[in-house]
């Protein structure tokens, strides 16, 4: 089975670096929890980012859903993975990224978002299949949203 790509193709006269991650749509009494990210250009994301490489997948999930959104989270179910080629302004490198995609409650508010230009944000789940930037994010946004019903 092929893991699908969103956005442009990978362009063959440039070196990517291989990037993973894992992001979370985050259901709560009728709202999801996304994040702005203010640079390296303002865009909405679902909560999440790179794995370390001493992480797991769900170490990683959770610790960066902290980080941007200031929530701890509980019963993080995988929905899939995604792929995308995009330049990042703030490590200085293309990348392509390998994004895997999980479900979770948002349980418990530690506090504001801990990481530098992101702001959380509670939205009906239908607003933020429009205001989500990547493709990626949209597409598992209206499968859960689809199968939720």
């Amino acid at each position: 089975m092929s893991i699908p790509r969103f956005g442009k193709p990978a362009n063959t006269r440039r070196r990517y670096r291989l990037r993973l991650g894992a992001y979370a749509v985050l259901l709560r009494d009728n709202r999801m929890l996304i994040t702005r990210q203010d640079t390296p250009e303002s865009e909405f994301q679902l909560p999440g980012g790179g794995i370390d490489p001493d992480e797991s997948p769900l170490q990683a999930l959770h610790r960066e859903v902290c980080e941007e959104t200031g929530w701890h989270i509980a019963n993080p179910r995988r929905l899939g993975s995604f792929r995308r080629f995009t330049y990042m302004p703030e490590y200085g490198f293309w990348a392509e990224k390998l994004c895997h995609v999980y479900l979770a409650r948002p349980v418990l508010e530690i506090g504001p978002p801990t990481e530098a230009g992101h702001m959380a944000i509670w939205v009906p789940p239908s607003l933020a299949t429009e205001m989500l930037t990547n493709e990626g994010d949209r597409h598992f946004t209206q499968y859960i949203l689809g199968r939720l019903g």
